[in-house]
């Protein structure tokens, strides 16, 4: 089983194999995705990585606050999607 975590504070310029490239040094990581805006195509700042369910408080733990390409990360438990 994965578990998502929410990764905020990223620099614009972050790819999805630099985070997945992060993560993996500290757990086991399936995949990332960096959210981008829809009409410019550019970086919201913030993405998603899915890791292992036993990793997943431990790295959220660990990583919130690391520094990440001179930023502050903010990491915890991706929350599900609200429908309306």
């Amino acid at each position: 089983m994965t578990k998502t975590l929410y990764v905020g504070n990223l620099p614009w310029s972050t790819t999805s194999e630099e985070l997945t490239e992060f993560f993996s040094r500290y757990g086991n990581v399936v995949g990332s995705r960096i959210i981008t805006d829809r009409e410019t195509g550019r970086s919201r700042g913030f993405g998603f990585v899915e890791v292992a369910e036993e990793d997943a408080e431990r790295l959220a733990e660990e990583l919130n606050g690391a520094e990440f390409n001179g930023r502050a990360l903010t990491v915890n438990e991706a929350k599900p999607r609200q429908t309306v």
